[in-house]
């Protein structure tokens, strides 16, 4: 009788696998309003290796840090951020929504640390730019958001690290890849499997996954070799993740 010799892999010890970066989402939302320098800054001395932000424009171009598009949800007022000054932002917040600037000033006095600045629209972009450019912080910013944003980002900056925020369970064309020469494949954590990282491996694309705040998905998340992963939870991934 012939003998079939089945080669079995031997599992890599979690010690040695790389280690996913933890990217505070919005700061640290759970201790500290989202969004502000105390929620960045709580984030920085956690040890997160990346603080996600949004970015809106106040009406006189200055970019600011929040998602929604009014001040409603977080500081009870129902006012646009587009329709208002930086100085209107600042008094009708008790100077509570910060700008990028000083979001910039904050990282850059820790001495490790990213942050990722999500776009919603192309407006901001150019603004954006320049306050990074201003601080001397382009290397340890990177971009996501809407596609529309992401272009307008490369064709404004060739180097900018641009992490390629895509909601379809559908492989990116070769085309977007292309034109946009993200480094990062930025996916809603349930479409990141063994095969979606393989295809982006296969793409020297790097895979990072949002937001997920629940042990069983951050598990699943670190298991399938996901190379960044967004939470609100921050302490609670830091205890999962091979340090």
């Amino acid at each position: 009788m012939e003998l079939t010799v089945v080669s079995v892999p031997v599992p890599v010890p979690v010690s040695a696998r790389p280690t996913a970066q933890a990217v505070a989402h919005r700061g640290d939302p759970y201790h500290h309003r989202e969004n502000t320098l105390a929620s960045v800054r709580s984030a920085l001395l956690k040890g997160a290796d990346v603080v996600e932000v949004d970015i809106r424009l106040t009406r006189d171009g200055v970019p600011v840090l929040l998602h929604d598009p009014t001040l409603e949800r977080l500081w009870g007022r129902p006012e646009a951020v587009a329709a208002l000054t930086a100085a209107e932002v600042e008094r009708s917040t008790g100077g509570g929504v910060p700008t990028l600037a000083a979001a910039l000033a904050e990282l850059l006095s820790h001495r490790t640390g990213r942050i990722l600045l999500d776009l919603s629209d192309p407006g901001p972009v150019a603004p954006t730019l320049a306050v990074i450019r201003a601080a001397g912080a382009s290397d340890r910013v990177y971009w996501c958001g809407h596609l529309s944003a992401m272009l307008a980002i490369r064709a404004q900056d060739p180097t900018a690290e641009v992490a390629m925020t895509w909601t379809s369970s559908r492989r990116p064309p070769q085309s977007l890849l292309a034109d946009l020469e993200p480094r990062w494949l930025n996916l809603q954590f349930g479409l990141v499997d063994h095969s979606t990282v393989a295809w982006a491996r296969d793409r020297g694309l790097l895979v990072a996954a949002w937001t997920a705040d629940w042990q069983r998905s951050m598990s699943r998340l670190i298991g399938f070799g996901a190379d960044a992963i967004t939470t609100n939870r921050l302490e609670t991934l830091q205890r999962l993740l091979p340090r």
